[in-house]
């Protein structure tokens, strides 16, 4: 069953910042790594990558290149910046708090669902 696109809403950022910390990356690749890593349970509507990307980029985040990848259509390649770096920090350390959170209020104490 897929996942509700609602629950991951807003970590939009921080997932495409997790993938540019392992490497510079361009929209269509960083979308095939997120169904491949999800198992094809979430991936990213175009718009709302590309409008991530702008956002992102203008919150200086990121900055975009173009790749020279051969013949055919040029790649606009995305970089984390060390602001960006920052950003996936506070946010993925926001994201283990919040989790835990979750965990903690989602658990039924007597373990018991029955009720």
């Amino acid at each position: 069953m897929p996942i509700s696109a609602d629950i991951l809403r807003g970590h939009t950022d921080t997932i495409i910042l997790t993938q540019l910390m392992e490497k510079d990356s361009y929209g269509y690749e960083i979308n095939k790594n997120v169904q491949k890593r999800t198992q094809g349970q979430y991936e990213f509507k175009e718009a709302t990558l590309y409008t991530a990307f702008k956002r992102m980029e203008q919150n200086g985040w990121i900055t975009a290149y173009w790749g020279e990848d051969g013949p055919g259509a040029r790649r606009r390649y995305y970089a984390i910046t060390d602001a960006g770096r920052e950003e996936w920090k506070r946010r993925s350390e926001e994201w283990h708090r919040t989790r835990g959170l979750l965990d903690a209020l989602l658990v039924m104490e007597d373990n018991d669902e029955s009720n």
